[in-house]
This record gives C-alpha cells, sequence and structure tokens, in this order.
C-alpha cells in the first residue's frame, strides 16, 4: 500500500526555521467528517478500539475502515505496513482526520524512511503518548499544528467527562474552531507564578527528550513546553529533565506545562515527589510552571492541546491556558 500520488515523494526535507517558517494548518473538522484509525505503535484490545470508534460516531464522525495487519511482537503490524498505512492515509481525499489507536512504543521506527508527499496539505493527526515523536516530526519537518489529545483506546473509549476518559469541550474546540481562541481551565497547581506568550509545543517526556541528537529534535526557543509522563520514578523524571537541561532545552522557553504524572508515585515514603524533583529543576527558570494538569497521561478527563499555536500560560491559582488563535483552517 503506497501513498496515491504523482508528486516526487519528499523524505522529511526540513522546514524553514524562525520567522519564515510557515504553520501549516488543517482544514476543520465539519459534523460528518471522516476518522481514519491507525496504530504507528503498539496494538490494543479490539474492544476498547471498537469502544473508541463508537464515541466518534456517537459525537457525530464517521469512522473509516482500518487495515488489520497481524502483530509483530510488540509492535501492531511490521514496520512497514504501519509506515506505509500512515502515509498512505495522509493521501486520501476523503479522509479528513487520522486518530491514534493508542500509544505504547513504536511510531520512532516510522521516522527514517517516512514519505510524505504532499507536506503543503495539512491533515489532522490525533493522539499523544508515544504518537509524540510522530508529531514532533511532523511539526519540525513540515511545521504541521497536531493535537495532543484522546486516541481510540486511550480516552475515546471511556468516554467524555469521566475517568481515564476525556474532555469534549477541549476536543471540538481543537478540532473545529476556525475563528477566535479558548481557554483551558488547568486543574492544577502554579510551581512558579506568572504569565507567559509561546508557542505550544511538547507531549510526552519520555518522548521529547529521545527526540535530541536526531535531524528531528525539537526546538523549544519561545515554547510554552507541554511535558508529561506515567510509570516513573521521581528519579527518573529528575534525569530525564536534566538532560532537557543539559541540552539546553529550556534555556528559551516561556513557560511550562506539567502533566500530573500518574503512577509516579515515590518509592521510599518521604523520599522526593515527582512535584518536587520538578520545582527544585524548573523553578530556577523563573519562567510561568503549572504542576498537575489533566494532560495526556492522566486518569482525569484529558484535555486536548493543539501543538504548534500560539498560547498564553497564565500560572496563578490552579493555571489557564488561553489558545490564541485556532489551531484549524475553513
Amino acid at each position: 500500500m503506497t501513498p496515491r500520488s504523482s508528486s516526487v515523494p519528499v523524505i522529511g526535507n526540513p522546514s524553514p526555521t524562525g520567522a519564515a517558517a510557515a504553520v501549516r494548518k488543517p482544514h476543520a473538522l465539519a459534523n460528518g467528517g471522516q476518522f481514519m484509525p491507525f496504530a504507528p505503535a503498539s496494538p490494543a484490545e479490539p474492544l476498547r478500539i471498537a469502544a473508541g470508534i463508537a464515541e466518534l460516531v456517537g459525537v457525530g464522525f464517521r469512522v473509516a475502515d482500518r487495515a488489520v495487519f497481524a502483530n509483530d511482537g510488540y509492535f501492531s503490524a511490521a514496520l512497514a505496513n504501519r509506515r506505509n498505512d500512515f502515509a498512505a492515509a495522509l493521501e486520501r481525499p476523503e479522509i479528513d482526520a487520522l486518530v491514534g489507536v493508542r500509544g505504547g512504543y513504536g511510531s520512532n521506527y516510522l521516522l527514517d524512511e517516512l514519505k510524505v508527499t504532499t507536506p503543503e496539505n495539512p491533515k489532522i493527526i490525533l493522539g499523544f503518548s508515544d504518537l509524540t515523536s510522530l508529531q514532533i516530526f511532523m511539526w519540525e519537518r513540515f511545521r504541521w499544528v497536531s493535537f495532543h489529545g484522546p486516541m481510540l483506546a486511550a480516552g475515546l473509549d471511556a468516554g467524555p467527562g469521566v475517568a481515564n476518559g476525556y474532555d469534549q469541550k477541549s476536543l471540538m474546540a481543537a478540532l473545529q474552531k476556525t475563528t477566535g481562541g479558548w481557554s483551558l481551565e488547568l486543574e492544577g497547581e502554579a510551581l512558579t507564578r506568572g504569565e507567559a506568550k509561546g508557542r505550544l509545543l511538547g507531549g510526552c517526556l519520555t518522548l521529547v527528550e529521545t527526540t535530541l541528537g536526531t535531524a528531528w529534535e525539537l526546538q523549544t526557543d519561545d515554547a510554552i513546553l507541554v511535558l508529561e509522563d506515567r510509570g516513573m520514578k521521581p528519579w527518573q523524571v529528575d534525569r530525564a529533565l536534566m538532560h532537557l537541561m543539559q541540552a539546553g532545552k529550556f534555556k528559551g522557553v516561556r513557560g511550562i506545562l506539567l502533566g500530573d504524572f500518574p503512577e509516579c508515585e515515590s518509592p521510599v515514603q518521604g523520599s522526593p515527589t515527582v512535584r518536587d524533583v520538578c520545582h527544585r529543576i524548573l523553578s530556577p527558570l523563573n519562567v510561568p510552571i503549572v504542576f498537575g494538569a489533566p494532560v495526556g497521561h492522566t486518569v482525569r478527563p484529558a484535555l486536548t492541546l493543539p501543538l504548534g499555536v500560539s498560547a498564553r500560560l497564565s500560572a496563578k491559582g490552579a493555571g489557564v491556558l488561553n489558545i490564541l488563535e485556532p489551531a484549524v483552517v475553513s
């Protein structure tokens, strides 16, 4: 299965940087718009996939039939199938948006030889966790706005407004709002008070870190940097943050938005928590920081964050994130 296009394939050519970089926004997802599920990483339980599809249909979208491949170890399919399935979906005119099945591990394998034949025609890419690798690649190479939000078997399956589910209002605003901005109540805690404006970038901490040294390393100057994850010990979060610090990734940030890091409890009672680690390492940056927002890996209804747009982080009280521009176009 190969992309249906007569143009010459582009294998991840870097986009211009700085003021010359044109941000590319996908078209808004109208009611009745069609999602294509894709699984660039690990497989998911069929019942959870079906529940996620039913949720999308229930709120007014269509979901295309996806190709089903045999699992390849801890991957959802062989590499060629995963890569070609994603690339082909980007070229299908009847597909309006792509939604991840789940995260896990394996999206990074797609990147070395990923052919995007029409980078000037972005599509919605919705997901989080391991899909952060793919979203950062599409931003750094082609300046595509993407969407850090629920997936079929990771949020959509549980439904809106419930534990392990998703926040429907922020999802719809991100995918459908073509004028003005909107506000997200972060329900967290201001570690360092203040307010800052910047471009919203980032995602899963582990996957942001693993872009270091690659040709698509995330550039964080002037960013409101989102970092979230799950299942890490506090010292592992410490190590990842110190790696980013020593790589210079915090030098130019305007503000930092942190998730609530579930399943990251201290192994010894009384030892530092993830919150303690984040405060110790990041507070000296003297930029606004909010910890504990329900983004990405969270047991609360997860917010959808449009990555690549201008935003203002207000680190006061529980925190507010103002999205300052639409993430999609008419």
